[in-house]
């Protein structure tokens, strides 16, 4: 892998935002900036706002670096203001963002594609509290945001939960799926590897971003067949979905089914990229390091995505 290259040396890294992932994403865009620096880039960090665009037309970037998560910078919203604005960017296009951010319609690909997933209805907020809408345990979670933001999972002999205001009017419910928490990383056509994510209990928003709040075993120990599964089911999530760059497909398995307890969960078109992330770890453990990969994805950006 190269460094800078002089068609993409002027770089924005967008960062922050208002979605209800934006510290996040301030953390991932502040990693990013640095090793793209360590990478010989010239980086500009912007944290986008109502005035995005207008900024971009002022710094005229050679391309940009979407650290955005969640809502606006994940969904194809800012993926259009690129497009509209023909600056060459990272990550995925309008058409798979946006299907990647809604839950629903990314299982509707998956389902097309031949790829398992658990059972789930789509309900109104309020609806929730009325009663079990799924036999117990299940899940219940907002459709379109990540980082486990607004999850919450109810236990057999637990009442249906009552929904706070500030969860969406209309939220996903979704059989629970046993078993291993497993992750694997697409970087362009090459699946990395298998991580397992352990924890001590379930891998919530604290589970993922403080120090200490999993275990990542990679490769995972897990049978062969199991681990070539993984790494079949993500790459073809991630062309299902129309994915470009650096995508991360999250896995369930139920260890006393075999292949048959393999369940996915999403893909995130734009994986967290902070100290305890999972696509710089798998993308380490094979020997690409963290500024080499942020280098990459640089050199993978386009528009036209």
């Amino acid at each position: 892998m190269t460094g800078a290259s002089s068609r993409m040396s002027r770089v924005v890294v967008l960062k922050g935002g208002f979605s209800a992932e934006r510290e996040v994403s301030l953390v991932t865009g502040a990693a990013c900036a640095k090793a793209l620096r360590e990478a010989g880039y010239n980086v500009i960090e912007v944290d986008a706002g109502p005035d995005l665009a207008a900024q971009l037309t002022e710094i005229k970037p050679d391309v940009v670096f979407n650290a955005l998560h969640g809502r606006w910078g994940e969904d194809g919203c800012v993926q259009g203001v690129l497009e509209w604005l023909q600056i060459p960017y990272t990550h995925s296009g309008v058409m798979a963002s946006a299907i990647a951010m809604d839950k629903t319609r990314t299982k509707e690909v998956y389902r097309t594609a031949g790829l398992p997933i658990a059972d789930s209805r789509i309900v109104g907020r309020d609806v929730v509290g009325q009663g079990h809408v799924l036999p117990p345990p299940y899940v219940v979670k907002p459709n379109n945001e990540g980082s486990s933001v607004g999850v919450y999972i109810v236990q057999q002999g637990q009442d249906a939960p009552v929904m706070p205001e500030t969860m969406p009017a209309t939220v996903m419910v979704e059989a629970y799926a046993p078993g291993h928490e497993m992750s694997v990383s697409v970087m362009g056509d090459r699946a990395l590897c298998v991580t397992d994510i352990i924890t001590q209990g379930w891998y919530d928003f604290d589970a993922k971003y403080k120090p200490g709040g999993s275990r990542h075993q990679l490769p995972a120990n897990i049978p062969a067949e199991i681990e070539a599964a993984c790494l079949d089911y993500a790459l073809r999530a991630h062309r299902a979905l129309g994915c470009r760059g650096l995508s991360r497909t999250d896995i369930r398995w139920d260890d006393t089914k075999g292949l048959a307890g393999l369940i996915l969960l999403e893909t995130n078109t734009q994986p967290g990229m902070t100290p305890t992330s999972l696509s710089p770890e798998q993308a380490a453990h094979l020997g690409i390091s963290f500024p080499e990969l942020c280098a990459w994805i640089v050199e993978d950006a386009s528009c036209n995505r």
